[in-house]
């Protein structure tokens, strides 16, 4: 194995997290071949292939997911050496807005605005979990969180994370009803999920990729009400890990059989990007998603 160089690790962070190297040079500010050629000289030093090419853009092989998570805790501990040394956490001002999906708003960012907010004392957060009522081409919000990037406008991509899901129950359901021995038996339980007419990303279509030709009786916008309504005793639901989790009393059902991957991408104004309070939140929000990897991902993780 040759040495490599570091440097070449942005580029294999930048690929990951915005699965195309377009939207990679577009991030790091240089063309199209020079990303190409950084990772084919990482891959040649490491003599492991990194990435595989389909037609969605460039997924990572398990070598190229296990050198992931080792690039972003180097990425992590060099942001926060600059802040410290450069001061930076008194010298961020203004307003920032950041719009985000229910589920990772309210179960994951919500509990950690806190303690950037008390680093960044001089900072104005306004934080809006109505990320469909959000436009960053019309400057409505400055980062927006979400399942699906745009295909095109003046924005900083960058994955923040994939996460998994399952289907659900309540402890009490399960002990009451004949044993889930299969995806078939499925069919047969009840399920809430979302309102099909307000589902404003196909990512949300949980049942429809499951294939069990089921609809839920009980709907609703919210994932939070969706939780609810299942660790009352009502049927199943799909739902995050990192949201389930939180809730003792519910079961995965066949979790090594039935699973789901989505990944959230933060989507950012190219200028508010490049800027110190842009770029300090989004170094933030990359080492809490190291950092939680297990609850994003589960305990395979």
């Amino acid at each position: 194995m040759q040495r490599f160089d570091w440097d070449d690790l942005k580029y294999l962070l930048a690929i990951a997290r915005s699965g195309s190297v377009s939207r990679a040079a577009r991030s790091l500010g240089v063309d199209h071949a020079t990303v190409i050629r950084r990772l084919e000289s990482l891959e040649r030093a490491l003599d492991v292939k990194l990435f595989q090419r389909n037609a969605r853009g460039y997924s990572l092989t398990h070598t190229g997911e296990r050198l992931l998570v080792s690039a972003q805790a180097i990425e992590s501990e060099a942001s926060r050496a600059r802040a410290e040394l450069s001061g930076a956490q008194q010298q961020v001002s203004g307003t920032l807005r950041v719009s985000s999906l229910e589920g990772i708003g309210n179960f994951f960012l919500a509990r950690r605005l806190a303690a950037f907010g008390s680093a960044h004392p001089g900072l104005s957060i306004d934080f809006i979990t109505l990320q469909q009522l959000m436009a960053l081409s019309r400057r409505e919000t400055d980062i927006a969180i979400t399942l699906r990037p745009p295909a095109q406008g003046q924005f900083q991509i960058t994955r923040l994370t994939d996460y998994m899901l399952h289907v659900y129950a309540a402890r009490s359901y399960l002990e009451r009803v004949p044993p889930i021995q299969s995806r078939q038996d499925l069919r047969a339980h009840a399920f809430t999920g979302y309102i099909d007419d307000l589902v404003f990303v196909r990512e949300l279509s949980y049942l429809d990729e499951i294939g069990i030709g089921v609809r839920p009786k009980l709907q609703s916008s919210s994932i939070q009400v969706q939780m609810e309504i299942v660790r009352q005793g009502y049927g199943l639901c799909v739902l995050p890990h990192f949201i389930a989790s939180t809730c003792p009393d519910l079961v995965p059902v066949h979790p090594a059989e039935i699973g789901l991957k989505r990944s959230y991408w933060i989507v950012a104004d190219s200028d508010v990007a490049q800027s110190a309070r842009g770029r300090l939140f989004i170094e933030y929000l990359n080492a809490q998603a190291i950092e939680a990897r297990t609850l994003f991902l589960g305990p395979a993780a």
